[in-house]
């Protein structure tokens, strides 16, 4: 799998970074939706067993083994000019609008 990013989604997904380590996940959240899921984007510190890499550049993103067959294999990832939040399509496939970003990585505490 592939995901093309344009200037402003990779600017935008960069300051969701805020200088820290971190990888974006693709996860369809199906607690407490009532639906077949939503889609975010976790940033996450470390992956999970059953997550695969399928991308390391401009950024790492993973997704879980059991969901890729939900994705196709060339995607797009666009930020909302006026909005914060993002579009994920293929030439076939909407897969979400509105997907926000979801940073999950540990909280440090001075």
């Amino acid at each position: 799998m592939h995901i093309q990013l344009d200037t402003l989604t990779t600017d935008r997904l960069l300051k969701s970074l805020a200088g820290q380590p971190g990888s974006f996940k693709l996860f369809y959240d199906t607690e407490d939706c009532g639906c077949n899921g939503v889609l975010v984007i976790q940033i996450i510190t470390e992956p999970n067993a059953t997550d695969i890499v399928f991308q390391q550049e401009p950024f790492t993103f993973l997704c879980d083994r059991q969901q890729e067959s939900l994705f196709d294999e060339v995607m797009r990832l666009e930020a909302e000019e006026n909005y914060p939040s993002y579009k994920l399509t293929s030439d076939s496939t909407l897969f979400g609008s509105n997907i926000r970003v979801r940073d999950t990585r540990q909280q440090t505490v001075n």
